[in-house]
This record gives structure tokens, sequence and C-alpha cells, in this order.
């Protein structure tokens, strides 16, 4: 991926949703001008989600989701439906697409309650309006539709544009924590687990983020940095560090310098910092048998010294002295009943939206079981947590508006 595009992550989610045959497919190609959905007359012709990442004007970046129906039946129905459940946890903007014909059935009333209780804007768009007769009096947030005919198309757009506007928010992810002309030291180690060719997400965000707030940006490898530090005539205001060699960077960092990780910014920039690092303080108390679950929201190819489930694994186990049960999940795949573990270690997050870590930490929240990410973790148990958040201390883990 090259900075200037806009990661799956970072654009808004507009999933659309409703029951078989009522026409969320048809709706989905005319509102993006392409295929994207195979359509037809028989009921649950969707049957997984449907995701694409797009231009769409006049929205601009977006990520379009269309699901199964919400009505389906049996037991390959039943898995539709909670995947269409698993991405109301992703949404930012949600499109209830109605039989203008039928009208609001109940299994329409329980997605608006579900849109309701996630604080999901939403729009409901009656769609096959040109079948009606008569067209009662709508509210502020319905539309009459056709798919068939083009018709209001491009005004739902315009709706979906204006509460695409309310759900987004001036975010950084270091730039408001440094001055114009700073300079940022980046580690950056290139191992086996490194993509080859690219930068991961996190590290191409906040080289860009520092760009725009006209910082003075130095990269190098972990083997470099002590006489990347020498050679340079001033002295740099912060080093962030890839989480995995915290421990390594931080006996070479002078403590007159600032430290970080980008995992660390990474769990700021998605507003639940505090909250993490609450979490990092059950590491020192795991035992022998208890259960933790190890999440990572992107999928790849498991390496000898994966992080996720060799290293993490090892540094709890170090530092615990004890032998906790280890469960791992990445991608979608997240359990909705945590209540059989003990703390909840998950990735930076940087291929999930904000929206879908919201969700996963609210349901670790709801159940009352601790989670940290990555970064935070390793800072703890590396011994370096307060020296690594010093920098958000001030601007009390928040975010400039």
């Amino acid at each position: 991926m090259s900075l200037n595009e806009v990661a799956s992550a970072e654009r808004v989610h507009i999933g659309f949703f409703g029951m078989r045959n009522a026409g969320k497919s048809s709706l989905v190609n005319a509102v993006t001008g392409q295929n994207l959905s195979v359509v037809s007359d028989v009921k649950g012709t969707t049957t997984d989600p449907v995701k694409k990442a797009m231009e769409l004007l006049p929205l601009g970046p977006v990520v379009i989701i269309d699901t199964p129906g919400f009505d389906d039946v049996g037991a390959l129905g039943e898995k539709r439906v909670e995947k269409t459940n698993e991405i109301l946890a992703k949404t930012d903007v949600a499109i209830l697409v109605v039989d203008a014909l039928k009208g609001i059935s109940e299994g329409d009333r329980q997605l608006i309650e579900a849109f309701k209780k996630r604080n999901i804007p939403y729009i409901v768009a009656f769609n096959k309006c040109e079948l009606l007769a008569e067209k009662p009096a709508l509210n502020d947030n319905e539309i009459y539709v056709s798919a068939v005919e083009n018709i209001n198309v491009f005004e739902l757009k315009e709706k979906i544009g204006a509460l695409s506007k309310t759900a987004e928010k001036k975010k950084y992810v270091v730039s408001d924590l440094v001055e114009k002309g700073d300079i940022v030291v980046l580690v950056i180690p290139i191992d086996e687990a490194a993509p080859k060719g690219r930068l991961i997400l996190p590290q191409q965000m906040t080289i860009r983020d520092l760009l725009d707030g006209n910082c003075i940006v130095v990269s190098c490898q972990d083997t470099e940095l002590e006489s990347t530090l020498q050679s340079l005539a001033k002295k740099p205001k912060l080093v962030i560090t890839d989480s995995q060699i915290f421990g390594k960077v931080a006996k070479i960092v002078p403590d007159d310098i600032l430290l970080t990780s980008f995992s660390i910014l990474m769990a700021r920039y998605k507003g639940e910092l505090k909250v993490l690092i609450n979490g990092a303080e059950r590491l020192s108390n795991i035992k022998n048998g208890d259960k933790i679950l190890i999440s990572e929201g992107c999928t790849h190819h498991r390496q000898c010294n994966d992080i996720g489930t060799v290293k993490i694994p090892n540094m709890i186990r170090k530092f615990t002295n004890a032998e906790p049960e280890f469960s791992f999940t990445s991608g979608g795949e997240f359990p909705q009943d945590l209540s059989e573990y003990s703390l909840v270690v998950h990735c930076g997050g940087c291929t999930l939206n904000e929206k879908e870590m919201h969700h996963r930490m609210s349901l670790a929240n709801e159940q009352g079981v601790p989670m940290v990410n990555y970064g935070v973790a390793i800072a703890k148990m590396s011994g370096i947590l307060e020296r690594s958040v010093e920098i958000m201390r001030n601007a009390e883990f928040g975010m400039r508006n």
C-alpha cells in the first residue's frame, strides 16, 4: 500500500442491512455504480458479507458492505445472521433497506434497535418505491428509493455523506504531541517478520502524520540506532520503536529523550490507551492455569518466531513465572463470550476500524475481563511503561480537536 492510499481501517464503513429480497444488493450496486453484489429474485442470494474499499463520490474513501438477509433461515441462515451481527461491530453508518410494499418488519425493528444500541447513525431506505401508488410522509432519516429505476440514489448518497461527516473526527497519531521542526526517530527493525519491500501500516501512518505536522523524520534499524543518535546535530524530541525491541531500545535512548512505541500510539489513536494501561496491571497477577486470549485483527502467515503465538506467550511466562493457558484468534474472529479468560492481549488493531476495536473492548469491559495490547503489555513487562506514556501524560491521553 502506498503512503497516499487510505487504509480500509481509516475509511468510513457503510453497511447495508435488511431482510431477504428487500433489494439490498441491487441498491448497493446502484449506489456504487458497480456490480459488487450478485442479485436475483431468489431469496438469500447474498450468502456472505461483500466488502469493497472504494472512492464513492461525493463521500470520498469508504468501505461498502452488503450483508445477508437478516431473516435468513436454517442452520446456514443462522450463520449468515451471525455474520451480519459481526458486521454491525465495524459499521460507522448503516442503511436499512426496506421493501416499500411490505413496510418495516419485526426483523427491521430488531436491526433498528441494534443500530441504536451501538450508537450507529442510520438511514431507512424504502426500496422499490416505483411500485407504490401513494407515498406517505417520511422522517428525516428515511428516503424513498428505487434501485431499478435509479430514483433518489444520488439523494441517498447525499444523506449518507451527511451522516458520514458526523461520524468522522480529526485524529492524530503523534503530531499533536510534538512541535513543528522537532526531530523524531523511528526505529524499524527489518527481520523475518517484516513485510518484504514495504512498511507495516502503523509505521506508514506515523511517518505521514509527522510529515503533515512539519516534523523531521529519521528512520533506522535498531542495529543503527546508537550511531544514528550520535550523528544528529540536534537532540531528537522523541524516539518511536517497534514494540518487540522495546527493552533494547530503552537501554540505548538517553532518559532525557522521550520514548514510545508504534503500538502504544495506535492504542491512543483509537482512543483506548487508558483502558489498556489499566488492563496491563492484570499481568502482575497471572497464575498457573489462567486462560489468556491473544487476538490479532489481521490474518497473516505465522513465522517460526511469531509475536502473537510465540513471543508474547514466552514474555508472559517469564514475567509472571507461571504457566497460563493461551488461546488465539485472528482477523474477524473474536469470541462474544470472554468470561473464561483472565486477560485479553490484543494487537495494535491497525487493520480494524475504530468502531470494531471499541466493540471488542466493550465486550471485555462488560464481562469484567481486562484487555491490554501488545505494545502496552511489552512495555509493562519490560519495566518501562511509565516512560513509554510520558509524552501522553500532559495530553491526558487525548487528541487535539
